[in-house]
């Protein structure tokens, strides 16, 4: 198959092939899709559907910015409160500043189900609701049933376990507004990214703050090399052990690690210090709470999301969109708005894309990869193309936005524009890695350790549809999995970690692994690469919630930074070896450089060879042999010098390969390349070579 480059995505209509116009654009790319031109007609007709109704409502610049319209919104003059519950027959505001008369202040409903009432100022020009105060929503059903709600669109919720576990909700109006200091940086090429979460990123046996994030974790991670990151449950939830995946109020960030401003400082000094910010962005599916959630929030089933078992996750026990109603699309793309206008993040992760994009939600399915899954009866079109109008919205306002798709399925074009017929995704998470190098060290010996299958892995990944790669993410830590680290060490962790204790065999082979995992994956897996806090030093021990089944115990739901702090501790070297690794990429840009050529898969050596980016990577993955004067293929002649070496002892190696050594080129075809390089290549060991200039 020929594959041609792509048309440019931002041609005018004029310059549009008609292909492009009906969605089958991507069959430029990959003319295997031809069968199924109907599929992808079809799904870029229903996009066009929802777009036309989008652009009559002013386009995407106004539908997208419900926040200014409804919930609160202040004026010179007062407060107007506006709110959706067709199924409601009346309405009233009631909190704090009415000392809790649930008849008050009824609401005003218009022929489209919108209650609204306006507040005017006090006497003396202060807002009618204090700032900080707690409100409610009381509705009446058609049934004469009162029920009360926090408003949806409420930006600031609190939570006070010694009285409830239900959520207050809070009229947010701080008499001084944050004052942004720093621009956001530009676009990163090569994306490296830090999974992060506030709550856990303390040593201690708490929640986190956004503050102590700010102070204490910004600057490792800045020292570490990271150019972006992703920080996780951050809109409200209200069960902590959720890991931020149950969300009841779409518009508040959690006030468990402190203010809507504190926020806002944590992502301004970001920018300052050149870190680009993305959201994991929940809209798979929301949390079932009725108290505090939008499930039956006017008295239906059916408001904001499917009746019936459509609408309802069996696994997660939440509730599913309705992705094909006009107010739950304005919703979710003003919720995206939001935080790209408020909170000013650069982009955001996309969660449960494979739930989406299913109606079976990838429960109990098994994608062979087979095109016919994709564009079958069970694809979820309504979501697919809530998806097309989020990252077209997003491109289209905020051209360096970056979009990441969690998805399973191996979805072809979910990482093509949209012009083109594709999703809009920038990037995908490449899934199947973190699992085969689990699988490896949990069922095989490392002499049977198959070096093809880990190429072919890792290179595994659709033509100009960017994938960012990652060893392991917070779903290998949580508990019951393992991280890599303790796979490789496992109990020896606890005893043989210090550098006044003997280097054990199973400690040196664990250091020495792990550090060649993490690098053949971040040369050879994608065009990003993710870390998930604290796996960069083989953090110890496994992930773990306060919860009732562990007594809820934080024990497990922290951070230790003191053992990489502690320069008697090998955790160091492999905190050490991540900053130097991300260094090395950043010199030669092999990540946003095109796939890897492999020259060398050696299965009885165990040795690996690729050049990306002009840069040659050498792997030796034998346990007990080294090689002297080992040929690798390179792609140029010339002198070639290192740039990283695993073995280094600051690494926590043996420094058997000097790093001034000089490799000079011979003119003779090696491994299909045109010239090739002799090395000594020690066991455990790789090196990570560059042209001298």
């Amino acid at each position: 198959m020929t594959t041609t480059e792509i048309t440019n995505p931002k041609a005018t209509s004029s310059q549009k092939s008609p292909k492009e116009q009906d969605g089958t654009g991507v069959l430029e790319l990959d003319p295997w899709l031809e069968p199924y031109s109907e599929g992808l007609k079809k799904r870029y007709a229903a996009y066009k559907v929802w777009k036309n109704k989008i652009d009559q409502a002013g386009g995407y610049d106004k539908f997208s910015k419900g926040y200014e319209i409804l919930g609160f919104t202040i004026s010179k003059d007062g407060i107007t409160y506006r709110e959706w519950a067709p199924n409601a027959k009346e309405a009233f505001l009631f909190g704090d500043f009415n000392n809790w008369n649930n008849s008050s202040h009824p609401m005003k409903k218009n022929d489209f189900g919108v209650f609204e009432i306006f507040l005017p100022n006090k006497a003396d020009g202060s807002p009618a609701i204090e700032h900080n105060s707690k409100v409610k929503i009381t509705m009446i059903t058609p049934q004469n049933e009162r029920i009360d709600r926090l408003p949806a669109w409420i930006q600031r919720v609190t939570q006070d376990l010694d009285v409830s576990p239900v959520y207050d909700a809070r009229f947010w109006n701080p008499p001084q507004k944050y004052q942004w200091k720093n621009k956001a940086p530009p676009k990163p090429t090569s994306l490296k990214v830090y999974e992060a979460h506030v709550g856990i990123a303390t040593p201690e046996g708490r929640v986190g703050l956004f503050t102590e994030f700010t102070a204490n974790v910004l600057p490792r991670i800045k020292k570490l090399g990271y150019n972006t990151i992703q920080l996780m449950a951050i809109m409200e939830h209200a069960y902590y052990a959720s890991f931020g995946y149950q969300i009841t109020s779409f518009f508040a960030a959690s006030s468990r690690y402190g203010t809507p401003e504190e926020l806002m400082e944590l992502i301004d000094t970001a920018h300052g210090l050149g870190i680009t910010v993305l959201l994991d962005v929940v809209h798979s599916h929301a949390c079932k709470n009725v108290l505090d959630g939008l499930n039956m929030f006017d008295g239906s089933d059916h408001q904001y999301f499917h009746e019936g078992g459509r609408g309802r996750h069996e696994l997660w026990d939440s509730r599913l969109f309705n992705y094909n109603n006009y107010e739950t699309m304005r919703f979710l793309l003003s919720n995206l708005r939001f935080y790209m206008d408020q909170y000013r993040f650069d982009g955001f992760r996309f969660d449960g894309v494979t739930s989406m994009m299913y109606l079976h939600h990838g429960i109990g399915y098994g994608f062979s990869g087979n095109y016919h899954e994709y564009f079958g009866d069970t694809v979820d079109l309504e979501a697919v193309v809530y998806l097309m109008l989020a990252n077209e919205m997003l491109h289209t306002l905020y051209p360096d936005c970056i979009t990441i798709a969690e998805d399973v399925s191996g979805m072809p074009t979910l990482c093509r524009p949209v012009s083109e017929g594709g999703v809009g995704f920038d990037y995908r998470l490449a899934m199947a890695v973190p699992d085969m190098w689990i699988k490896l060290l949990k069922e095989k010996s490392d002499d049977e350790w198959d070096l093809g299958n880990i190429v072919h892995t890792l290179t595994n990944r659709r033509y100009k549809e960017p994938s960012i790669v990652y060893c392991e993410s917070h779903d290998q830590a949580l508990v019951g999995d393992k991280t890599i680290a303790f796979w490789l060490m496992d109990k020896e962790m606890y005893t043989h970690m210090s550098v006044l204790t003997e280097l054990t065999p199973i400690i040196e082979r664990g250091l020495a692994l792990h550090k060649m995992i993490r690098l053949v994956t971040h040369g050879l897996g994608g065009e990003g690469y993710l870390n998930f806090i604290g796996n960069e030093f083989g953090h110890p021990e496994w992930l773990d919630f306060p919860r009732d089944g562990n007594n809820s115990s934080f024990h497990y739901a922290r951070r230790q930074w003191n053992v990489v702090d502690d320069h008697l501790l090998r955790y160091r070297f492999l905190n050490e070896f991540d900053a130097a690794m991300n260094e090395a990429e950043s010199q030669v840009g092999w990540l946003a450089a095109p796939q890897a050529y492999v020259s060398l898969k050696h299965e009885t050596d165990k040795v690996l060879a690729f050049d990306r980016g002009g840069a040659v990577f050498i792997f030796n993955f034998h346990p007990t042999k080294s090689f002297a004067d080992y040929r690798i293929g390179v792609p140029d002649s010339g002198e070639y010098k290192i740039i990283l070496n695993t073995d280094e002892s600051r690494f926590g190696g043996h420094d058997r390969v000097s790093n001034t050594s000089q490799f000079f080129t011979t003119t003779e075809p090696w491994c299909n390349r045109d010239y090739f390089i002799q090395v000594y290549i020690p066991c455990r060991t790789a090196l990570v070579l560059v042209k001298k200039q």
